[in-house]
């Protein structure tokens, strides 16, 4: 008795630590009219940020670059943009937002594009 009390103890704490963040899948883009230099295309590769969304809260690995984010809606206008510095690694969406946005990572002339639901 005392060991299966144990183990639904152990489950119920279990389960109330599980996250509900969900990684946002971006692709990666290249802004055509702010290309460094005149030899084309970048080289090197570059990898898509790993951001999560929780409810209205977006975060961000530590060590990250700074980026300007910008929300979209449908309609692809603006609805809300800030700047995420290197030093963030969490942004609360306004609550006011609600439904399907695409959200933008801007850095440099790499722009990372992904959908998002609030």
């Amino acid at each position: 008795m005392k060991k299966l009390f144990l183990t639904i103890i152990g489950a119920f704490f279990l389960s109330i630590s599980v996250s509900t963040k969900e990684l946002i899948p971006l692709t990666i883009w290249i802004e055509e009219n702010d290309q460094p230099g005149t030899s084309g295309y970048p080289k090197s590769p570059m990898q898509a940020p790993s951001v999560y969304i929780e409810d209205h809260m977006l975060s961000f690995e530590t060590n990250h670059a700074d980026y300007v984010l910008n929300i979209k809606d449908e309609n692809g206008n603006v609805v809300y943009f800030t700047v995420v510095f290197s030093t963030q690694t969490q942004v609360v969406l306004p609550f006011t937002l609600s439904g399907n946005y695409e959200i933008e990572l801007i850095m440099g002339y790499w722009l990372f594009k992904g959908c998002i639901t609030l």
